[in-house]
Formats: C-alpha cells, structure tokens, sequence
C-alpha cells in the first residue's frame, strides 16, 4: 500500500516537531559537556591532581564575589589577588556571612575572565555547585585550590594574559539561573537575569 503525499507530509510535520523537542532537551547537557571540555565562556577544568610542573612564568590571580538580588549574605575574597608560577597550586579562602534573621540556602556559580584562559584554569578543590545553609548570622569560610596549567606558556592565543579573575556568585538554592550557570552561562551575565 503506497501512501500518499498527505500521509507522508503529516507524519513529517508530526515527527519534527518531536524532533525538535528531544534535541532542546539534549542541548543544556551537550553545551554544559562542550564547554567543561573546551573552557568555554570562562568555564574551568576540573583537576584531579597538582600539574607536573612549574614555570618561572608568573600570573595574577584575581578574586571576585558576588551575591544575586534576593541572597543576603555578604561574600568575599580573603585576599583580592595573589601572584603565582604557572604550574604551581594555589590556596584561595572566601568568607561568606547570612546577614538576615532566617536561614538561607544557596550555591555558589563561577567563571573564568578571561574566557580563553577557562581551559588553563585548573580546580583541584571548589565550593562551587553545592548547597550551602547558613543559619541567622552564621559565617563560613570557603576553600579553592587550584593552579593556572603550564601549558598557557606554549598558546600563543594567551601570550598577553598576565592576568586572570575567577569569580563566584551565590544564588538561591533552587534559583533557575544554577541551571544556566552549570551549563556553561557566564555567571556576570546569568546574574544580570
């Protein structure tokens, strides 16, 4: 039985709409996976171990700390920037206080400034992504260790950077911007949301 150019435009019309429905939902992960691959938009790598080596080539290391509209908690860097060899680890802490009288849940975004330098920046420990609950006036100190990857030295792309900011932003648990954030978002821009 042959089908008709009717039939065979309908099942079409009704098959890419599915289409496109299971590819907008496959998207957020395959961007988030691009861009923890790639460093894109700022988005830093993951290290599981110190780099092998250290360069006498030296770089700025920048903090940042921002809370969106609606968190009220005061956050910042211990210290606003340190310098340090390409290759060798670096320990930065954040305080963070819940200003309010109820307590506050929420996680913290991050990125990298700038974006070219996201697959050289290196985390072997970060606060990022978890949900942290602060009861009334209660304060916290919050760990990073991490390292700018010796192989920055050999891309000819960075040979101006001297120096890089990584920034974090706590938003309310729960908050949809995580979402867009995590997949790659940079988070100057998912705040301004």
């Amino acid at each position: 039985m042959a089908m008709t150019k009717t039939v065979r435009f309908g099942l079409f019309a009704g098959l890419v709409p599915l289409a496109m429905l299971g590819a907008s939902y496959a998207a957020v992960p395959l961007y988030q996976l691009f861009c923890q691959v790639t460093g894109y938009g700022g988005t830093t790598q993951v290290a599981t171990e110190a780099a092998s080596k250290v360069l006498d080539r030296t770089i700025q290391v920048r903090f940042d700390a921002n809370v969106s509209p609606g968190v009220p908690w005061s956050f910042k860097p211990e210290k606003p920037v340190v310098t340090l060899k390409l290759g060798e680890n670096g320990l930065a802490f954040y305080t963070v206080k819940n200003e309010s009288n109820r307590p506050v849940t929420a996680v913290a975004t991050y990125n990298v400034t700038p974006h070219k330098v996201g697959p050289y920046f290196q985390k072997l420990e970060c606060f990022c992504f978890q949900d942290r609950t602060l009861q009334p006036g209660e304060s916290m100190e919050l760990p990073v260790i991490f390292y700018v990857d010796p192989s920055l030295a050999t891309d000819r792309n960075v040979d101006e950077v001297t120096e890089v900011t990584l920034s974090y932003t706590f938003f309310e648990a729960g908050d949809k911007r995580i979402e867009q954030a995590q997949a790659g978002g940079d988070a100057a821009s998912v705040i301004r949301q």
